[in-house]
């Protein structure tokens, strides 16, 4: 097999190739390929002969798997990968996908020295220019984030970026950000080296052998049938690229895999006169859409136009992808303005307009881990035009994941199970596609939303709120209300504010929060994800006592916040579960949780008859009444006290509010602030609503969105999960020891992680930072991922941030490190390590100088206090 491989690079290398994107000759024949005898077993079957295919395969034998197969319906690198435009960028937004290409990076750098195998690597630089200030900030954001991550990154002037490529029009830019160490290189030569590493470890590798099904048994992987046979496995991973969904479906037990293509355009040319380096740096222009690259003496050039061309929406499919056909009308905008960034190019002689499918996912992340429905299938796919970049790393991190049952790092933004069977919709993914492939270049600011595939999954109470100015945000499909704009404010200036800067919905979130602590508001949170879980016997205590670190064998009607851990004691999900019954709870999940706390709770619950558990969140509308005056109106509904001595904290019982019997009500708001949470049949919910908004009227009641709540959540030093929380994140490292009971008497998952824990310490801390001197008004605000550093030295990133009204400062949270200036390497954190610091917080390049703190401030919950007289050493435990 390893000479076959060897054999193709070679015959790649004797005619013209990717060079003339024509496809390579095989060195086996078709008669030869029918003839192949597959093996009747394997460990793990692979679905792709493409980049991610092949890194796959070549890190699962790096961690010593045996018995891999990989199978291709074409031929190794013919598909998508082939006509990669072969740049490497580790510039990205999201800091998972910096580490995943810097880590390609240096993979792709050192596999020719491994296999022998010509890449084309050249490192050539990047430079992102910027034409307004706003992407330049946008590019300072993430140029703080490469260089804490090691990565060499800095922001330039239009002079130096005249300076590095000269060819360039310079004239239009404010500043510009250039990466030294990113690089250009064939992709489809770099997935031929992974392969050939790959066969030297055993790998077994078969061409033109198509997957047909999936063989499922129970729930659980047990085979694959092909064109040529059956193999029986463990394990199988869908890298099928744009294939990746239709495959998915063809199981008996679907898989959903939301990913669709779009039309992907680029040009190449003659040599320049003077021929142009093959260390030329790669240019991207966002604000022009496009991206250039030095190409055999002449540039490549594509972009990101504002309206793509979505492809196989019936499902159309072909073995190996050709070059489609060319559409200049189409890219006459991308050309016109690699023109105005290039005026020398007008009269040079284009060889070819280039036309490829390329791969997208519904929120612009690649889509990688296990499926939720069937165990032992994986997926790695959608790379949203960034296959080579994210190659390396997505391949490692997914082979972690199926060894060690976890990867390296924290993958949720890019976990499979983020998404449900509710964006598989054709229709919802060509539309939503059409939409994200222009982002890509677009400035996204922070709290932007999609447009596309909206209104998918609404509360009863939608068009209620909507027609009382709602402006809404989607989660998880879920419409959620931000704000509410009062019928005095100019609707289309408040639409169309996009800004780094303080927001123009500032007023209103501020009178929504101070009706919060002083009157009553109502926030529908309809969009959190409830599950009933019942037993005829114990058997639903039981489970649930060894799948969450808290004790719920508490009495009917209390309230338990508590932690489902994994075996790292990682939080796998942070809930509230209230005890309906003896046999029977009600647990309440952030939204996004829903399919993937659902997985685990499959996977880890009894086969037993006796025990249902029931996904609910569609049946109950839930409202959350905040504020002082919540005792009131619903003492007043429900002719029934409602103080704390008859109605105490985290309660929870069914009563009648209004005419409607069986309302959930509990006493609890995820802010810290008094009211009630009232879990509401959905056909009792206009009702209701009505009522409170009727009755609440005499105590100054008001609608309110989600970022009155995200305010009100972040000064009271509350985290969230998927926001300050994950699988890679402890109770004892968030100060929610409370929230543990080690000594319940029972065994949990996690609980030998959280005694190992206690004993040796915690190498990082969640705390939270108040902003000194930052000037809400005229200084750019942090949102979340910016660095913090400690006496200067780097210890830590934000993960969530918001303006406290109460202490009309800005305040972040985030996880402080401690690494030895020597050794760089993690030391425990402990509280004087905490309190003895000085901080800055770094927003886009500008350190801001801020107090840290482990508990929130007591000043926040007795009185409005000025900032000039806000004792910042004021603080109580909690």
């Amino acid at each position: 097999m390893f000479y076959r491989l060897l054999l193709i690079v070679r015959q790649r290398r004797a005619s013209p190739g990717w060079q003339s994107w024509t496809p390579s000759r095989s060195s086996v024949s078709a008669a030869e390929a029918h003839s192949v005898v597959l093996p009747a077993q394997a460990k793990v079957v692979i679905c792709g002969g493409g980049i991610m295919g092949t890194s796959v395969a070549y890190h699962l034998a790096k961690l010593g798997w045996k018995d891999i197969v990989l199978l291709e319906q074409g031929r190794l690198a013919a598909g998508s990968t082939r006509f990669c435009a072969g740049i490497l960028s580790t510039a990205r937004h999201l800091t998972i996908e910096q580490k995943m290409a810097d880590y390609s990076n240096k993979l792709y750098q050192q596999l020719e020295q491994e296999t022998g195998i010509q890449t084309g690597y050249v490192r050539t630089g990047s430079i992102s220019l910027a034409q307004t200030q706003d992407r330049l900030v946008s590019l300072k954001r993430i140029n703080s984030r490469l260089n804490v991550m090691g990565i060499p990154s800095e922001i330039i002037t239009p002079k130096k970026v005249a300076e590095l490529h000269p060819l360039l029009n310079v004239h239009d830019l404010v500043g510009a950000m250039h990466v030294p160490e990113d690089a250009v290189m064939s992709s489809a030569d770099v997935a031929l080296a992974l392969a050939s590493a790959a066969s030297q470890n055993n790998v077994q590798i078969y061409d033109r052998t198509a997957v047909l099904h999936l063989l499922v048994k129970k729930g659980q992987v047990t085979g694959v049938e092909t064109d040529k046979g059956q193999i029986d496995c463990q394990y199988f991973v869908n890298c099928a690229g744009q294939w990746a969904y239709e495959l998915g479906l063809s199981n008996e037990e679907p898989v959903s895999i939301p990913l669709h293509a779009c039309e992907h355009f680029y040009l190449l040319t003659r040599p320049l006169e003077t021929p142009l380096q093959s260390n030329t740096p790669t240019i991207v222009d966002p604000d022009g859409r496009i991206y250039i690259r030095s190409w055999q003496g002449g540039i490549l050039s594509g972009g990101f136009e504002k309206n793509p061309k979505p492809i196989f929406t019936e499902g159309k499919n072909q073995l190996e992808i050709q070059n489609l056909q060319e559409d200049w009308d189409h890219f006459e905008p991308l050309l016109s303005s690699l023109l105005r960034r290039m005026p020398e190019l007008e009269a040079l002689e284009i060889m070819k307009l280039v036309n490829c499918p390329e791969t997208f996912t519904p929120d612009m992340r690649c889509i990688m881990g296990e499926s939720p429905m069937v165990q032992g299938y994986f997926v790695l796919a959608g790379m949203n035009s960034a296959g080579l970049s994210f190659g390396g790393g997505a391949g490692k991190y997914l082979a972690e994941w199926m060894a060690y049952g976890y990867p390296s790092e924290n993958v949720w933004e890019l976990d499979l199970k983020r998404f449900g069977a509710l964006q598989s919709s054709r229709t919802f993914l060509r539309h939503r596609v059409m939409e994200v492939m222009p982002l890509l270049y677009d400035l996204k600011v922070p709290r932007w939303d999609f447009q596309t595939g909206r209104q998918l999954r609404t509360s009863p109470l939608y068009d209620r709120l909507d027609a009382q100015g709602a402006r809404w945000m989607e989660k998880h499909g879920f419409e959620r209300p931000k704000y509410f704009i009062p019928s005095d404010k100019d609707l289309l200036t408040l639409e169309q504010s996009k800004t780094f800067y303080k927001p123009d919905w500032f007023e209103i979130v501020e009178s929504e929060v101070r009706c919060c602590k002083e009157a009553v508001c109502v926030i529908d949170m309809s969009s959190f994800t409830k599950f009933e879980i019942t037993s005829t016997g114990d058997q639903a205590l039981e489970m649930l006592q060894y799948l969450f670190s808290n004790d719920l064998d508490v009495p009917v009607g209390h309230i338990v916040h508590t932690g489902m851990l994994n075996e790292s004691g990682g939080y796998e999900n942070d809930c509230s579960i209230a005890r309906l019954n003896k046999r029977s709870f009600f647990m309440i999940s952030p939204t996004d949780q829903q399919v993937h706390c659902w997985s685990w709770l499959q996977k880890h619950m009894p086969k037993d008859s006796n025990l249902l558990l029931e996904d609910v969140s569609w049946k109950y509308t839930a409202l959350n009444l905040i504020g002082p005056r919540a005792v009131d109106v619903l003492s007043e509904l429900s002719y029934a006290p409602m103080t704390p001595d008859h109605f105490p904290s985290l309660f929870c019982k069914e009563m009648s509010v209004g005419y409607a019997n069986g309302i959930r009500v509990m006493s609890m708001t995820h802010t810290g602030e008094p009211g009630f949470m009232l879990y509401i049949p959905i056909e009792y919910a206009l009702h209701v609503y009505n009522e409170v908004m009727s009755v609440g009227q005499k105590y100054g009641i008001r609608n309110a969105g989600y970022y009155a709540l995200r305010s009100l959540r972040i000064e009271k030093f509350f985290a969230f999960w998927g926001q300050d929380l994950n699988t890679y994140t402890t109770p004892l490292e968030c100060g929610r020891e409370f929230r543990v009971k080690l000594d319940k008497g029972v065994d949990f998952i996690g609980r030998d992680a959280l005694l190992q824990q206690k004993q040796n310490g915690v190498y990082k801390r969640f705390t939270m930072f108040i902003l000194e001197d930052h000037d809400t008004d005229l200084d750019l605000w942090p949102w979340w991922g910016e660095p913090i550093y400690r006496n200067g030295q780097y210890v830590g990133k934000t993960t969530s941030s918001a303006y406290s009204f109460t202490l009309e400062r800005h305040v972040c949270l985030g996880f402080v490190h401690n690494f030895s200036e020597d050794t760089g390497e993690a030391q425990v954190v402990t509280t004087e390590f905490i309190n003895r610091g000085e901080y800055e917080i770094d927003i886009a390049g500008h350190r801001f100088q801020a107090k840290a703190k482990l508990y929130p401030f007591s000043s926040l919950f007795t009185h409005k206090r000025r900032k000039d007289d806000v004792e910042l050493s004021d603080f109580h435990g909690k």
